[in-house]
C-alpha cells in the first residue's frame, strides 16, 4: 500500500527539507505556496501608529506519495529539517492512497512511483 505525506512547513525551511529528503532518496514531490494558521492564530506586527494581527501566514505545503515502509523515515527527516522549536514549525498529515497511475505509461501502484535512484531502489 502507498501513503501520501502532506507536510506544511515554514517558507524558510523549504530548501533544508528538500535537501534532507534528497539525501534519503525522496526524489518526487510537489510543493505549493499556501496561507494558513494553526494554534498560535497568527502573529501581531507593530506598524508606525499601532499593532495589527496577521492571521493567515505564508507557508509551504510539500506532498509526497511513497511506499508504506518509507513513511516513518520520511516523516522523521521532514521533522528534523523543518524544526526550529518555535510555534508555527508546521504539521504533517499522512493519508492512505488507494491507487497510483502514471499517465504517460499506464503503470500502476508501486511501478508508477518508482524513480531510478529513489528511496525504494537503495
Amino acid at each position: 500500500m502507498t501513503k501520501k505525506i502532506e507536510a506544511i512547513i515554514r517558507e524558510e525551511k523549504l530548501n533544508d527539507v528538500k535537501d534532507a529528503l534528497r539525501e534519503i532518496g525522496i526524489l518526487g514531490m510537489n510543493v505549493v505556496e499556501i496561507r494558513g494558521r494553526g494554534r498560535q492564530g497568527g502573529i501581531t506586527l507593530a506598524g508606525r501608529s499601532s499593532t495589527y494581527q496577521v492571521d493567515m501566514l505564508p507557508k509551504i505545503q510539500i506532498n509526497i506519495v511513497l511506499s508504506d515502509h518509507n513513511v516513518e523515515k520520511t516523516v522523521q527527516t521532514i521533522r528534523s529539517a523543518a524544526m526550529t522549536g518555535e510555534q508555527g514549525d508546521g504539521i504533517i498529515f499522512i493519508y492512505p492512497v488507494e491507487e497510483v497511475i502514471r499517465i504517460r505509461t499506464g503503470e500502476r501502484g508501486r511501478e508508477a512511483l518508482h524513480y531510478a535512484g529513489d528511496i525504494d531502489s537503495r
